[in-house]
């Protein structure tokens, strides 16, 4: 739905519904999902609305789900997942739907119910059977290993005599917990004073707790004393029961995926049809909604479908409210991209009024502006594997599902990740730099014009340019001498930096140009003469004028040079140039050297300056004097219209073509929202004035800030030969540093980003943020 180059081209419908083809309706629209709606409630509490009932229904059903998926995973049955989500049911399924999830609820509580009372029950017999074994192995003990005074005087060692004997003693046998024995061993000792014969034995194995499931440790005890002795059996009651309710949760299960799946179907339905409004009649349901132009014959033919599923054979009326590509207020919501490939920048610059799509350039500047900083063709090399692996296995790996946040926002920008290992494959052949180690394909410009001995006898040598250099340079790049040169981290650091500046500054100039696209298309070609005509000049008479000393500079002095004032001694710097041309300002120059590169600079440099400043007021005063000489025009032919209107018939078109995409030509004359054409003079003026403050600081501001290109690029170097020299001592390894850049300095330049992103009602999209709340 989304274009590439800009955003889509979206309408202002109404929706006129009768009540009882609205759920079937809407519900199409939700398959569908190209429509947006808007609320026509916003001041009716969400407990008062027409739908909250079935909305109350649908939260009873997700209760029930939650409860029956709950057991389900309890008892480790598995869940398979639906290969294809079914519909939304219709009116008649949504009343089968909720009685056999109260049916399926109150047999899985009554199961619950009696599992709990059969596992007290048998945890009772456990703990009987337990004191009547360990009893058992007491008296057992009692006879073989004899006994003390007391058990003598009342157990005779005849055998004839045992039986009564035993009959003239009584015990109490049972269990207890474990961590309690030692508190009542006290109390028996108080309350006897001394008179009880205790015996006791841990159990071996624990008990669980039919309540909570958790394993409990009791200890058996016997305290003798006058009484009679207590026998039973045990029988294992549990089984069935647990294969019964195994069988219940095994054939809900199949089934769950597919009601949850209904079921927010329908709650999303309810929700969506609360937004609507009734007529006064209260026969009609009417709504409001944003449509995609291209997507209007998808919307009638869904609205079509559901007026048949229920029986009802009539077209619901959808009237244009506008459709006003060029000229939509701010609150339009704006289709974005829907490709897999820009998703990372989707999410980042979404909020497009039928500007220019930056994410389309971004896709490639980003991961080119990221390589210049990271330029390392081993790292470049690891990460374009990485990318390359999660795209090639995208299908299977997103199968997966994973709850690691890092490995999500990694898989989400694999296409990223992937031209971004690229691009820093290119820039590190460029950089001469793998792993902090160099490269001698095409064989060094440089030789050495010193013997053996010299050599052996100096730690470090000056190579003279003009004997050591042959005069032609290394094939692609830098030469592979400067990773031994004393003086590397000093060439490095000016060669970066104006790399920095002079992407920074082409950048930013093609950001201004695309701003030309916009003005021509939201038809305010006067912005191209007031505002970027005097742009583009302020930016290119100053900043790329210090490019331009960068490329003359390289060019114009040269070690072979035959005058002194062009030798590479008496090279000046750009930056004192550029800041004396500023300040109008000079520098005295060393003997022999001249303060500029060539004759007439200082002129030229000082009427770049003062055209650059007269190009401020043509920003601060042009667009709002413009507008205010076209407003009085405006107002001079108003009586010549009947209506009063420039454009008639905009606010209200008359019903159209839903299978004609085109605009009409009124349409697209509208003026943009961005124009600020109906606002009083003062107001303009307090907007521009703020623009062009904005803009002048800005071009400094981004300018300076494309040097942490330079400043990371040198940091990324350092730690790679860090970890080389002091640390892994060989090339493959892992690294540390990862950066990112915020492209504002380019998207500002003609990118305003203002509306807000189009989130169309769509059955799959809301599924899917629901397992992600799930998870």
């Amino acid at each position: 739905m989304g274009a590439m180059f800009r955003s889509e081209e979206m309408a202002l419908c109404q929706l006129f519904i009768q009540p009882e083809a609205a759920y079937t309706s809407v519900s199409e629209l939700g398959e569908a999902g190209s429509v947006q709606f808007r609320d026509l409630n916003p001041d009716v509490n969400a407990f008062q609305r027409k739908f909250v009932n079935e909305v109350r229904r649908c939260d009873e059903m997700e209760r029930k789900l939650r409860y029956i998926e709950a057991e389900v995973l309890k008892d480790g049955v598995h869940i398979p997942a639906v290969k294809e989500a079914p519909r939304a049911p219709n009116p008649r399924e949504i009343i089968d739907l909720e009685a056999h999830l109260e049916k399926t609820e109150n047999e899985i509580l009554e199961l619950s119910h009696n599992a709990v009372n059969l596992k007290q029950n048998y945890l009772e017999l456990t703990e009987l059977r337990h004191v009547l074994e360990k009893t058992e192995a007491f008296f057992i003990a009692q006879e073989e290993i004899g006994m003390d005074s007391m058990t003598k005087s009342l157990i005779s060692d005849e055998t004839g005599q045992q039986a009564a004997t035993r009959g003239r003693l009584g015990f109490v046998a049972g269990v207890v917990n474990r961590e309690r024995v030692p508190a009542f061993e006290r109390m028996l000792w108080r309350i006897s004073r001394g008179n009880v014969f205790l015996r006791r034995a841990e159990l071996d194995k624990p008990l669980e707790d039919p309540a909570t499931g958790n394993e409990i440790y009791k200890t058996v005890f016997v305290a003798f004393f006058q009484g009679e002795q207590l026998k039973s059996r045990i029988k294992k009651v549990l089984n069935q029961t647990s294969d019964h309710r195994q069988r219940v949760l095994a054939s809900v299960a199949k089934e769950l995926a597919s009601w949850t799946i209904m079921v927010r179907k329908m709650k999303a339905i309810y929700h969506t049809l609360n937004l609507f409004n009734m007529d006064v009649t209260k026969k009609c349901l009417i709504g409001e909604c944003w449509v995609p132009t291209q997507d209007l014959p998808n919307v009638q033919k869904a609205l079509a479908d559901g007026s048949v599923k229920c029986l009802r054979q009539f077209d619901p009326i959808i009237p244009e409210l506008h459709r006003d590509g060029r000229g939509a207020s701010d609150l339009q919501p704006h289709e974005s991209l829907h490709s897999r490939f820009p998703k990372p920048h989707r999410r980042l610059r979404s909020r497009f009024l039928q500007e220019c799509n930056p994410a389309l350039y971004t896709i490639i500047t980003f991961p080119f502006l990221f390589a210049v900083m990271f330029g390392d063709l081993g790292h470049g090399c690891i990460m374009a594997l990485f990318g390359a692996w999660m795209v090639c296995k995208e299908v299977s790996l997103a199968a997966k599902k994973s709850n690691n946040e890092i490995w999500n926002i990694f898989f989400a920008g694999r296409y990223i990740i992937l031209l971004m290992g690229c691009f820093s494959m290119y820039t590190g052949l460029v950089y001469n730099d793998i792993f902090s180690k160099s490269m001698n394909i095409f064989g060094s410009s440089w030789s050495v014009p010193y013997d053996n001995e010299t050599m052996e006898n100096n730690a470090a040598l000056t190579m003279d340019p003009k004997t050591a250099y042959n005069n032609n340079p290394y094939f692609i790049g830098i030469d592979p001498v400067w990773q031994s040169a004393d003086n590397k981290i000093i060439f490095l650091n000016s060669y970066k930096m104006k790399l920095s500046i002079i992407f920074g500054v082409l950048h930013m100039i093609f950001g201004v140009c695309m701003s030309v696209v916009n003005y021509n298309f939201f038809r305010r070609r006067y912005s191209i003469v007031l505002e970027f005509l005097p742009q583009v000049i302020f930016l290119c008479l100053l900043f790329l004028y210090m490019v331009f000393m960068m490329f003359y500079k390289w060019v114009a002095y040269s070690a072979f040079s035959e005058e002194q004032a062009y030798s590479p001694g008496c090279a000046p710097s750009v930056l004192i140039l550029f800041i004396n041309m500023m300040l109008f300002s000079s520098t005295e120059p060393a003997d022999g050297c001249k303060e500029y590169m060539f004759d007439s600079q200082a002129s030229i440099q000082r009427a770049f300056v003062l055209v650059a400043l007269c190009c401020i007021p043509v920003m601060l005063l042009g667009k709002p004097l413009y507008l205010l000489a076209a407003g009085k025009k405006k107002k001079e032919a108003k009586p010549e219209h009947s209506n009063g209107s420039v454009n008639p018939g905009i606010e209200m078109q008359e019903q159209t073509d839903i299978g004609d995409g085109a605009p009409k030509p009124e349409a697209k004359a509208a003026a943009s929202g961005h124009d600020h054409e109906d606002e009083p003079f003062s107001e303009i003026m307090i907007h521009q004035a703020i623009h062009t403050i904005e803009y002048v600081l800005s071009t400094i501001s981004h300018t300076a800030s494309y040097l942490r290109l330079w400043a990371l690029s040198l940091a990324h170097a350092e730690l790679s030969e860090v970890l080389w020299n002091m640390v892994l001592k060989f090339g493959l390894q892992d690294h540390d540093y990862i950066g990112a850049i915020k492209l504002v300095e380019f998207m500002s330049k003609f990118y305003s980003g203002l509306g807000y992103i189009f989130q169309p009602f769509c059955f799959k999209t809301i599924l899917e943020q629901e397992e992600n709340k799930d998870d």
